[in-house]
């Protein structure tokens, strides 16, 4: 059936703040859902307190209300606005919370509006423990012992009932908040404590601890009629008891079995049936290593952090198609937009395998406590995409701006095999590495299961890279060519296989990667907007998929547009957030306006940009040296952009300059950039105490933003750009003042 008439008016609800557990993946949804009810002809209105968002935008939605996220809030902007339904399930769990704070208070019985999508008694069926477990056990679904409890003193006497360690998990709370493994009753008295208060309704589980089984999500869609699919399915490396958002995860799964696979999938459509949810659901299962046996976690009634990981692992768009099913359509009247042929209803294949890679804040925090557990601790995430896991794998790392090229840590070279040993018995952000120094040790694979549990196939592949190290470091100069080449198959960069083997020149220079599609249909239908990872497997689809569409252009008659590559900002950390993410977005925007083709390079799936529509081609790898000249040689840009991905995107800027002195790529706006990021840092570092000298440092960056401004508007006649990068060296020139008159104003203090 086509759209629900009835729906007019639609009030979205945002996320809010970034914070851990839900960051920028649900700008992402929010953007998708905003754009996709306006497509519909619906008026949207959206709240969101954050004004780094790229849903904030104007254009984005009808009416943006950047206001406090609160029952108040909503019920004052439903008066004004007067939408005829809410969609809560985009907006992560300040959404979901929100929606059932106006259901609760008879706000929607009184006013006639409704919730798309999910009803509040779905919602608590979801997200009440007890509740819960009573669908769960209606269902036949085996959950893991547990209890509701609303006190201190019935949760100890449930943990006395059923037995040391257990997880707390509080309800109605995101990224396990509050939640965590108590093996004592002290532990218990902490946690308990925290998790009943930060839960809205006061209310914990307490459930068996059963760390060391397999963790296993399934992110699944169903419409109205009852039609259900599975999107994708994915396996974290690490067991339960590390937070899913914390343990590198694979996509789709590799250890499982086929009965095991179709076994946890049915049970997955059986609940989003149950629960009757319309549009997107998380579930999470945990699977005994050795046996059938499994049980429900949780399951996450909307769009989930997950689900952004698993749309830009599949290419299928979860958030708009779900927002679709919101408003009546069923998932064989929606359109893959990534084929243009095929419809929501068809499952995708992949014929490639991702790798999600924790992004930890311990860089900034050397001193904290690094353990691991059910509450999240990652500020953000890379994805990586490769033919093997290997190379997915040694992506990722290199994405994680850690200063590493391989699994190879430092500090653990520099233990005994003892310490090694004693060391992976520690659930914290380096434990993969530890693992990787005791495989390049030799220390038998039952010992390291033993301790971590993280499955024999994981292992066997991190031993494989670990061996590849070895040989590597054992060429004493003498590099073979059959080596490097399997090397580079296997995700190792050039200035780390010379390191290696001690050798200044490589077998083959300059030895390029090609590019495969991600078109959710594992190549069965030609896509239109596919996006793109890199290997050494001797295909090129990037370059046949450019020629074809050069082709079409010519055959039209039309000018060839000119192509900028524009460098993206990497993982959420502190310091470097979504702002960078927003920067990059309207950059594309405004190329694709007057009429530049914008190609996008990034390796973070929680964003805007990494969405398959943003720019007019996506690259999904690592934003170094090397990856970039892969893309540069498929793709044969006229210039790229460094200023608007942040750190990351700057550290790219010298080598930049160097391809301009070299083969005349010229980095648009590249002396902003060193002026605007690498200048300040050394004023700050050098010249702190001298403050006439950054002064005229203000006013030579000014003035070099002003000149790299004018010189990017005359040579792309791009009326816009002067006025950004203008503003810059006007804010320079500023700040120089008021230096002056700061330091006037001191002396004057003396």
């Amino acid at each position: 059936m086509p759209k629900d008439p009835r729906i007019k008016k639609v009030l979205v609800i945002g996320s809010g703040p970034i914070i851990i557990g839900q960051a920028a993946e649900f700008d992402y949804s929010g953007t998708q859902a905003c754009r996709a009810l306006k497509a519909e002809g619906i008026e949207t209105v959206l709240l969101n307190s954050n004004p780094a968002t790229i849903m904030t935008d104007p254009d984005v939605a009808d009416h943006v209300y950047i206001e406090p996220m609160t029952l108040e809030v909503v019920e004052r902007i439903l008066e004004i606005e007067k939408p005829d339904s809410v969609l809560p399930n985009l907006g992560g769990q300040m959404g979901l919370n929100l929606s059932m704070e106006l259901a609760r208070s008879g706000y929607l019985d009184r006013t006639g509006i409704r919730l798309l999508a999910c009803k509040p008694e779905t919602i608590d069926r979801a997200e009440d423990r007890e509740l819960f477990k009573e669908t769960m056990e209606k269902l036949h679904q085996p959950i893991i012992p547990s209890e509701v409890v609303e006190t201190l003193e019935d949760a100890l006497a449930c943990a006395d009932r059923i037995g040391y360690p257990v997880i707390v998990r509080p309800a109605f709370t995101m990224g396990g908040t509050g939640g965590g493994i108590c093996e004592n009753k002290a532990k218990l008295i902490e946690i308990g404590t925290n998790g009943l208060r930060l839960s809205p309704i006061h209310q914990i589980l307490v459930e068996k601890c059963i760390a060391g089984w397999k963790e296993i999500e399934y992110e699944v869609m169903r419409d109205h009629k009852g039609n259900v699919i599975t999107v994708c399915n994915m396996e974290n490396l690490d067991p339960v008891g590390i937070h899913t958002g914390d343990s590198v995860v694979v996509a789709p799964s590799q250890t499982l079995t086929d009965h095991e696979y179709q076994m946890l999938r049915t049970a997955a459509l059986d609940i989003i049936t149950e629960l009757g949810i319309e549009g997107g659901c998380n579930c999470q299962f945990a699977l005994k290593p050795d046996s059938y046996d499994y049980a429900v976690i949780e399951v996450n009634p909307r769009v989930s952090r997950s689900s952004a990981l698993a749309s830009k692992a599949t290419g299928y768009p979860i958030a708009k198609v779900a927002t679709k099913i919101a408003i009546g359509y069923t998932l064989d009247e929606i359109t893959n937009d990534v084929t243009g042929k095929t419809c929501a209803c068809f499952e995708p294949a992949l014929d490639y395998i991702v790798v999600k890679y924790p992004k930890w804040p311990f860089d900034k925090f050397v001193y904290a406590d690094k353990s691991l557990g059910t509450q999240m601790m990652a500020t953000g995430e890379v994805m990586s995409i490769g033919n093997s896991f290997e190379a997915a794998m040694m992506k990722a790392v290199s994405s994680i701006e850690l200063g590493m090229d391989t699994l190879t840590h430092k500090p653990f070279e520099e233990l005994t095999d003892e310490e090694v040993v004693e060391h992976m018995h520690v659930q914290d952000a380096e434990r993969v590495f530890c693992v990787y120094e005791a495989l390049k040790r030799g220390i038998d694979h039952k010992v390291i299961y033993d301790i971590t549990k993280i499955d024999w196939w994981f292992l066997d592949k991190m031993q494989h890279l670990a061996d590849l190290e070895k040989g590597l470091a054992q060429c004493n100069g003498v590099l073979s060519l059959e080596q490097y080449k399997t090397a580079k198959k296997y995700g190792f960069q050039d200035k780390t296989i010379r390191r290696l083997a001690q050798v200044d020149t490589l077998p083959v220079e300059n030895y390029r990667a090609g590019f495969k599609m991600v078109d959710t249909c594992a190549a069965e239908f030609s896509a239109n907007t596919p996006y793109f990872y890199s290997t050494y497997d001797g295909d090129n689809e990037a370059a046949s998929f450019i020629a074809e569409k050069e082709a079409e252009t010519a055959a039209k008659g039309e000018p060839k547009k000119k192509k900028v590559l524009v460098f993206g900002s990497g993982p959420i950390r502190i310091g470097q957030g979504i702002e960078f993410d927003y920067c990059s977005v309207h950059c594309v925007w405004t190329l694709k306006k007057n009429g530049c083709e914008a190609i996008l390079v990034n390796n973070n799936p929680e964003t805007v940009s990494t969405d398959f529509d943003t720019g007019d081609r996506l690259y999904f790898d690592p934003l170094n040296p090397e990856s970039v000249d892969n893309i540069i040689a498929t793709e044969k840009p006229d210039a790229c952009v460094v200023q608007f991905g942040g750190q990351t995107a700057i550290k790219l800027a010298k080598h930049m300059d160097v391809l301009n002195l070299v083969a005349g790529f010229q980095a648009l706006g590249t002396l902003l950039s060193v002026g605007v990021m690498v200048l300040p840092a050394v004023t700050a570092r050098f010249w702190t105490r001298r403050v006439a000298t950054m002064c005229i440092a203000s006013v030579l960056i000014g003035m070099l933003a002003c000149i790299s401004g004018l010189l990017f508007s005359f040579h792309f006649s791009l009326p816009s750009g002067p006025s950004i990068i203008l503003s810059v060296g006007i804010m320079y020139l500023v700040s120089a003042a008021a230096m002056m008159v700061k330091n006037i104003h001191l002396k004057k203090l003396r």
